[in-house]
Parts: structure tokens; sequence; C-alpha cells
């Protein structure tokens, strides 16, 4: 089977969970089919081309670009039978080849336009582009993947005309073997963390979906024995990037130890973080899956997180961390901050539970989430479309 797999982040430029899975899906997927992996970026390298936007478009707003990207990957995509697109940055290039080639599109959904206005602010009028991109190429597929329950509902509540026979769910996975506990303390003593004490790990992009300004402003009421990691960069737009800085100065004047890593860092020093970390924090106002969470239960840390999309198909109430309900549509809520601010000081204030909740997230994302089981279900997937092809 001579599949295309569709993706705007792939090694060495992954900056969020969407690259992560691919990542880690087409390594899975390599044994199974012939896989040709399309990605931004440049040059070639055996089963990976990488496409730049146009030149004549450098100038240009984000969502024309990627449409020249699209193009591209739709015309190097002839003598595939199948090609599977991931996030909307790539989303029309898998709808062209299909159009082009007469050959099945499977897309992955890993977030919806429709459930992130806030990309207005970054994209502008290209916000309306990558919406009709997105819609476009959803409605048209061959099959549909969600990575969580609540991100199939999300689909179909937004795509009402989508037949529901059409999206499947088949959720995020983790490499256990790589994301294990590192017990090492180099990295911990580069960035300057006193190793006496606790400390909460943030890992993310700084954008409106991850909720971070939450963050900020609820660890004003952590314990003040605690230290604050914040491993936060890539930021959507310089106005949200103000934000932060600002937030971040205002939370430094009324506390100590707080520790902000603003560049993305490799994944043996992300590793060696998370599983020092006395609880890991996850603030997103939507997410649907959130597969950092699965990366830090795979270090043995216990984590607080939103209970908003498919976070609690990860996170085990109770068991393996906290889940803090989001009070109103967009996360704007003191009534939030407040339950983060207590959740984590409820883990900070117990240790042994909060090493019976690592364990037990160890457990149940070796158990539940590996990536060749993901793999292997993608592909009967694509056995089951070109049969109907």
């Amino acid at each position: 089977m001579r599949v295309g797999l569709l993706t705007r982040e792939y090694p060495p430029d992954v900056y969020g969970g969407a690259g992560v899975h691919v990542e880690f899906l087409a390594r899975e997927l390599v044994p199974l089919v012939d896989l040709d992996v399309h990605c931004w970026g440049e040059g070639r390298a055996p089963g990976v081309q990488r496409h730049r936007p146009w030149s004549a478009l450098d100038t240009a707003n984000d969502a024309l670009r990627t449409f020249s990207v699209d193009l591209a990957m739709a015309a190097a995509l002839e003598g595939r039978e199948l090609v599977h697109s991931h996030t909307w940055y790539a989303n029309l290039g898998g709808h062209m080849a299909k159009l082009l080639y007469g050959i099945p599109h499977v897309m992955t959904a890993h977030s919806l336009e429709p459930l992130r206005p806030w990309k207005a602010e970054q994209l502008g009028g290209g916000y309306t582009l990558s919406s009709w991109a997105e819609r476009t190429a959803i409605e048209a597929a061959d099959a549909v993947i969600a990575v969580s329950g609540a991100m199939r509902e999300d689909i179909l509540g937004c795509y009402p005309a989508l037949d529901p026979a059409r999206v499947h769910v088949v959720h995020n996975g983790i490499d256990t073997g790589l994301y294990q506990p590192d017990h090492g303390t180099d990295v911990l003593r580069r960035i300057g963390l006193d190793l006496a004490r606790p400390y909460v790990l943030f890992v993310g992009r700084i954008t409106r979906q991850k909720g971070v300004p939450h963050l900020l402003r609820a660890v004003r009421d952590l314990d003040p024995a605690a230290q604050v990691v914040l491993c936060a960069g890539a930021p959507d737009t310089p106005e949200i990037d103000r934000e932060f800085r600002d937030l971040f100065d205002e939370l430094s004047r009324v506390r100590e130890h707080v520790h902000w890593i603003p560049q993305m860092l490799p994944r043996p020093e992300v590793i060696q973080l998370l599983t020092h970390a006395a609880v890991f924090v996850c603030p997103s106002v939507y997410e649907p899956l959130g597969i950092v969470n699965l990366e830090a239960m795979a270090c043995g840390t216990p984590v607080v997180a939103s209970r908003v999309g498919g976070i609690p198909e990860v996170v085990d109430d109770g068991k393996t961390g906290l889940l803090v309900d989001v009070n109103d549509d967009d996360g704007a809520s003191e009534t939030f901050e407040a339950g983060l601010a207590r959740a984590l000081n409820e883990i900070l204030g117990d240790p042994e539970a909060a090493q019976r909740m690592g364990e037990t997230g160890r457990e149940r994302a070796v158990g539940q989430f590996g990536w060749d089981a993901v793999a292997r279900r993608t592909v009967r997937l694509y056995e089951e479309i070109l049969k109907q092809t």
C-alpha cells in the first residue's frame, strides 16, 4: 500500500502535539506500508520530501503561503494509493490529491478551526481561509480520524453535514520506552533549580489555547515553598508574547523561584524535567487530547489539567491527577484559576498521594496508549477505505 503522509511539522521541526503525533505514527507505519512523508522545510531525505512556501509569497498572509505548500505537496503525490493529512496546514493538499489522482483522502483532526477563534488574532483574514480549507477537506474526506471521543463529538458538532460513519476515533499515543523516568539532575542544575524544593512544570506553546495567562495568575496562590518552571515558547502573536511577558514580570515580583525557559528544549531535557516535577500542569482552554499529559504520565508524574476536550480520556481524575473545570466558554475565569491553584496545592501538599498518582499514570500510559497499536488501527482503516473505493 503506497501512502502519502502530509504534515506541516516533522523532525527536526516539531513544536506541538500534532508534530509529535506524526513523528511517531510515521515511525510505526514504515514497516507496515510504503510511506512517503511530505512536510514543510528544505531538502529531501529517504522517504521524506520537504516543501517550502513559494518565494513570491514571502510577504503574503500565512494562509496563502500554506496553500502554496499544499499545491506543491499535491503535485508530488502522483503514484500514491492513499493520502493522509494532518491539520489544516496540509488538509487542502490531501483534498487536492484526492481530486487530482482519484485516491482516498484520510485526515486526522488534531484541532478544529471553528473552536479556535483566537487564531484570527494570528492570521487576520487568513483565519477565514484556514477555516474554508478545513471545512472543504473534512466534508469531502473518505475518513476522518478523531484523536479522542470528545474530538469526534466536536467534529460532528462543527460539521453537521459530515456522515458520522466516516468519523473514527484513534487516540494519540506515547512511546513509553522513550518517555520514561530519567533520574539524572544535570538539566535541573543547569537551569538553577533548588533540588530540595518541589516544582510545578508547564511545557507548551504561548497560545490562547494552552491557557498560559490563566496559569500565571493561578500560581500567585501557589504554596510559597514550590518552584515554578515554565517551558514556554513559540508565541502565536506579538500581542500574546507581550501579555505573557507582562504577567511573568508581575509574577516574578511577588514570588521567588519562577523559571522561564523561552526556547523549545530537546526532548531528553524535557523528559528529565517531567520526571522530577512534583506535578505537571496543563491549563488548556481547548484540547482535543493533550499528548503532553501522556508524556508527563509516562515519566511517572501526576497531572493537574483542565477538564476540557479529550483530556479526561487521558487523565483519570483522582487516580493519575486532578481535573479542574473551566467555567465559561473561553476559560477567562477567576474560578478556573483558583481551581488550578487549589489542585496544584493539593498535590504539592501530599507527596505520598502524588507518588501513587505518578505510578498509576505510568501504568496507564504503558497499558493503553502505545504507538504500535495506534499504527495498526490506522492501517486497518486505510485497508477498509481502499476496499470501499
